[in-house]
């Protein structure tokens, strides 16, 4: 009520200069057209009291100059407002408003002292009907041009003051034996119409404001837009931009770690090996759903369908968060479907929603625990991911999936975040087809889930998982007999490079360019493979490089190594038919490779 009297108060004395420039050019453009158009019915009118006042016998002659000037007024309105269109488009709004203002005002002052004449003209010349109805049609034309320039005030009184004063001053002669009545008519007639001017005056200043102040909150909702836009852009841009850099430390972590696991002897910390490969493993996933992030916050994310065995899926995700939940006092549950949840959507789409999902379950449970599964639900596979969090209240639920929405009670526990989690979450579902829902009780936890279409495989996610494993352990006791050159600047990744490579029997030179490359061959190195990374130091092309130097030794394979993923060079790569391997690479993928090259032992 407070607000409501206050926004009151402010619209009561609005002025038309209180307006923007827009607002008043607004109200201008409100009066012209219907001013024109009243104008130009007026000649209409004229001429009929002309033909009445030829068949009382009167001399029409002045009163034919009356109709006709009334038709010059309207044809010289007409063009004042074509004119005035083709000045308000091309002037400034200010020099709009101060020409045209006074020109309205001068037409409205021609025909107020217009419209009176016919009483000088006809004076005891017509009935005392013909009067009162020519009153009476002045009347009705005053409330109609105060209905049309009440958006201009000074417009209509120059109008109806010239027409009421000379009316009031030859009454006693036009109307002899009822004037005074007809006068008092008149001055209640005119306070009413005055009022009703100031009244309809008013309310189209508060519209015009309304719209000023909905121009202007909208322009700065557009510009706050463009400029939240503009900060996910650049930041995307950013880990676009950037990824290689970030890359390198994790690649050179994996070789560093695969080599001293090849080195160790003792089974005591073996199982800490164990883990430390599996940590980096989960930095490198959580690094590339980064990635993968940005590029769906972008948009610019192309659909891939594939087989997508979930129970591997929500285990690997439940892995990556096991030690946040730890350090949290919080515990993590699974529940499989045995082994038969295959289904047929973009793997890393879903990989990101349900990320983000769990991301947003702990973020937001202070004790007990989330639980993650996966269940038949009629021909579909649904994925289910519950909390004992904070839970969402039922005003916020229907904006629970708009960008940048947090409600009150995220805030108060955590002030991180931007609010897209879920945002996220809701367009990977839409770009795959897939349903998603919530339900949720504030102070009591949430439950979120999706659900994919299922697909009726032959094999088990367990199956694959043991025999990846399996293969690990066979990688583990096999040798590599040969020579590889590796073409990288930096000095971490190629010690880690070196560390590795040696540790499987591989013979291994580094350099920093595709000059000290052909160096080392020039010398008598004969490498049987080469692994050239993409950007080199000085803008040197690591694919030119690659292209040097298998044709200088053409019964050797190379491949491209990158931690970029939209360089053209690589797409250039890989429609040639080269081998392009992404950073962090994988230490059992490349050895794959190298054996495929190299001679296994």
């Amino acid at each position: 009520m407070l607000g409501s009297r206050r926004q009151n108060t402010h619209y009561s004395s609005l002025k038309f200069s209180d307006l923007s420039e827009n607002g008043q050019l607004r109200l201008l453009d409100l009066a012209f057209q219907p001013f024109v158009l009243a104008i130009s019915t007026v000649p209409f009118f004229a001429f009929s009291f002309v033909i009445w006042a030829y068949q009382l016998g009167v001399d029409i002659t002045i009163l034919l100059a009356w109709g006709s000037f009334y038709i010059l007024l309207a044809v010289v309105t007409h063009k004042f407002y074509s004119s005035y269109k083709k000045y308000r488009n091309k002037n400034n709004h200010t020099f709009t408003i101060a020409k045209w203002i006074p020109v309205i005002n001068g037409v409205a002052l021609a025909h107020g002292i217009a419209m009176t004449l016919p009483f000088l003209i006809l004076m005891n010349k017509v009935t005392f009907e013909f009067n009162i109805v020519y009153l009476l049609s002045v009347a009705v034309g005053n409330f109609a041009f105060a209905a049309h320039l009440s958006a201009i005030p000074k417009a209509f009184y120059c109008t109806f003051i010239p027409c009421l004063l000379l009316i009031l001053l030859l009454m006693p002669w036009t109307f002899t034996n009822h004037w005074v009545i007809l006068n008092f008519f008149c001055i209640v007639y005119s306070v009413f119409i005055i009022e009703f001017v100031r009244v309809l005056h008013q309310f189209f200043l508060r519209q015009m404001m309304l719209e000023d102040e909905s121009l202007k909150l909208a322009e700065n909702y557009r510009l706050a837009k463009i400029e939240a836009e503009q900060a996910l852009k650049d930041k995307n841009q950013f880990l676009t931009t950037a990824s290689h850099d970030l890359r390198q430390p994790v690649h050179a972590m994996g070789f560093l770690i695969e080599s001293i696991a090849r080195r160790n002897e003792d089974n005591a910390i073996e199982p800490a090996l164990k883990d430390l490969k599996q940590s980096v493993r989960s930095v490198n996933q959580m690094f590339s759903s980064l990635l993968d992030l940005s590029k769906i916050e972008s948009g610019n994310v192309e659909l891939r369908l594939g087989n997508v065995y979930l129970d591997a899926l929500i285990q690997e995700i439940a892995t990556v968060f096991t030690e946040e939940a730890r350090a949290k006092n919080l515990e993590i549950r699974i529940r499989t479907s045995g082994d038969n949840a295959i289904a047929r959507v973009d793997g890393i789409l879903l990989h990101q929603s349900i990320m983000n999902l769990m991301h947003n379950a702990l973020r937001y449970t202070k004790q007990g625990g989330v639980l993650i599964a996966v269940r038949k639900r009629s021909k579909d596979w649904q994925i289910d991911v519950w909390d004992t969090g904070i839970g969402v209240a039922i005003e916020d639920q229907n904006q629970i999936y708009s960008p940048f929405y947090r409600n009150e009670h995220a805030w108060r526990i955590d002030t991180a975040g931007h609010g897209l989690g879920l945002s996220v979450v809701a367009r990977c579902c839409k770009m795959m087809g897939c349903h998603y829902g919530f339900s949720s009780r504030l102070n009591r936890g949430s439950h979120f889930w999706l659900r994919v279409p299922s697909l009726t495989g032959h094999l088990s996610s367990v199956r694959i998982v043991n025999e990846t494993k399996h293969q690990e352990n066979e990688l583990d006791n096999i040798q590599l007999t040969g020579t590889c050159l590796i073409v990288d600047d930096d000095p971490q990744v190629a010690t880690a490079w070196e560390s590795l490579l040696s540790t499987w029997g591989v013979e291994v030179q580094c350099v920093e360019s595709g000059k000290e490359a052909l160096e080392v061959i020039a010398k008598g190195f004969n490498p049987r493979g080469i692994l050239c990374d993409q950007r080199l130091r000085a803008g040197e092309s690591g694919f030119d490089v690659l292209r040097a130097l298998l044709d200088k030794c053409p019964a050797a394979s190379g491949a491209m190594i990158s931690g970029e993923f939209n360089s053209p060079e690589l797409k250039l790569a890989e429609s040639e038919g080269y081998l392009v391997m992404h950073k962090p690479l994988e230490p059992n993928q490349l050895f794959i490779v190298l054996s495929s090259w190299l001679k296994a032992t």
